[in-house]
């Protein structure tokens, strides 16, 4: 169970109006490195979500008064208390997502980067002045706080997934209700907390935790008070949240899933190439939308190439995030390696050679050993697949025609990498990859300045930058005569 550190920012149950609420039943909340029960939260019902929901409408109407600066200060606040509490925050992710300690703390800077962000862009939320048609009339156009928002997160990254949310509606005015994953809700619950500690008043930000993901969203997705949903997570769900939001005409923000191509040139620096591809491989044991999910390689470099990232991936240890030496962690339950270890054997049985290193993981836990599979053709699964686990997949081209119809064959539109040191063909590449994102030798793509978002199956709607205040504010045009 959890140690008495954590207790003043976890509570036992769904943070609702500013304080913890009970009810009849609990689930656990599992360690995926040594498969033991972190701690046990009380399950929401119906009634406590239309409460939060309730609550939030009230606040709201208080919220959206605020001053930019009030809520400026606040939001510097809750970045500040986010990291003096790094290393319990750090701690605690790591028992119940299993990412190696060093990455929890880097996730937890990246999460409180936003709201600093949103902390500084919320007092330049501004409007327009346009020239009016006659002498008599002005054209006004204001930015609005849409009203109350809710947020479903994901898993892999359960602490920044939020912040980046939340600080976007709270810093517009609006107030927001949280559904975390069941597997991950510590994260957010603490979040919540140390809000409150900032001094955001009860009912802006709730955290409704519990197991029956469908009831709970589709509460959020029809009941009338709610005016927008932003969703992280895969392609199928967000169809059906889409679909939903739809029917009730709710503005919905959409970060699905990816199929990143890592597409490296023969004039690329291959050293650098190997270590971006390593980054963005590796990461959380592979589990990101930004992984790099297919390697496109000119023939004429895959050898050095091979060469290089075999030295490297034979060094990563696998073991719990909590050891000092672990670089790779679990995976996040056991349909995680289920479904690698069915890539695998697909990929294998088609043709694909596949090299697995470390291959003896812990005697607890979902451990999946990193793998490089190469000679992989597009009939293969882990081709068209979100792998979402420490494994690379490669296959080669001749030119850069090729390279581009093999990066868009899917459906998906997130991020893409492009290795090469020719400036022509960087715009050549740009302009015609189908990606919302793409990092031209760099595997960093995301910070909170930027327009975090992808195309096509991977969604729509941008998060970051000060294009994230749009998916929470609304365009209010006045007609002035005077």
């Amino acid at each position: 169970m959890h140690t008495d550190k954590f207790d003043p920012l976890i509570g036992n149950g769904s943070w609702i109006n500013g304080r913890w609420v009970k009810s009849e039943s609990k689930f656990p909340v599992i360690n995926p490195a040594t498969e033991q029960v972190v701690t046990a939260l009380y399950e929401v019902t119906m009634e406590q979500a239309e409460t939060a929901i309730t609550s939030a409408e009230e606040a709201f109407r208080h919220w959206s008064q605020t001053t930019a600066q009030e809520r400026s200060d606040i939001l510097r606040r809750w970045y500040e208390l986010l990291l003096t509490h790094i290393d319990a925050l750090a701690e605690l992710l790591t028992k119940e997502q299993g990412k190696p300690v060093g990455e929890a703390k880097a996730e937890i800077r990246y999460g409180a980067d936003y709201i600093r962000w949103y902390s500084e862009e919320c007092r330049r939320l501004y409007g327009e002045t346009i020239p009016g048609p006659t002498q008599n009339k002005r054209i006004i156009v204001l930015r609005q706080p849409i009203g109350v928002t809710a947020a479903i997160t994901p898993w892999n990254f359960p602490n920044a997934m939020i912040a980046r949310k939340a600080a976007a509606a709270i810093a517009a005015g609006c107030t927001m209700v949280v559904k975390p994953s069941e597997l991950t809700p510590l994260s957010a619950l603490a979040l919540a907390k140390l809000g409150q500690m900032a001094g955001l008043p009860d009912g802006v930000l709730q955290v409704l935790v519990g197991t029956d993901a469908e009831k709970i969203g589709e509460m959020l997705t029809t009941h009338p008070a709610i005016q927008a949903l932003s969703f992280t997570g895969s392609t199928e769900v967000g169809r059906k949240l889409a679909s939903r939001c739809g029917e009730h005409l709710k503005r919905v923000t959409l970060e699905l899933g990816g199929n990143a191509p890592f597409i490296v040139f023969d004039d690329a620096d291959l050293g650098v190439a190997v270590d971006g591809l390593m980054q963005a491989k590796f990461r959380n044991a592979g589990q990101t939308c930004i992984c790099s999910n297919r390697v496109l390689v000119q023939d004429s470099i895959l050898t050095p190439l091979l060469e290089k990232l075999h030295a490297k991936v034979k060094k990563l240890r696998v073991g719990d995030g909590l050891l000092e030496h672990t670089q790779i962690g679990p995976l996040i339950q056991p349909q995680a390696c289920q479904k690698v270890a069915h890539l695998l054997d697909d990929a294998s049985r088609k043709g694909a050679k596949i090299t697995q290193f470390n291959e003896t993981p812990p005697t607890h836990g979902y451990f999946c050993a990193p793998a490089i599979v190469t000679n992989v053709t597009p009939n293969m699964a882990i081709y068209r697949e979100e792998i979402f686990g420490p494994v690379v997949a490669i296959m080669s081209f001749a030119t850069e025609d090729e390279a581009i119809r093999l990066a868009n064959d899917t459906q998906a539109g997130l991020a893409a990498y492009l290795y090469t040191q020719n400036p022509s063909r960087i715009w050549r590449m740009v302009d015609q990859l189908e990606y919302g994102m793409v990092g031209i030798n760099d595997a960093a793509i995301s910070n909170p300045a930027a327009p975090f978002g992808g195309i096509k199956a991977s969604g729509f709607g941008r998060e970051g930058s000060r294009h994230g205040l749009d998916e929470f504010t609304y365009l209010k045009y006045l007609s002035w005569g005077i």
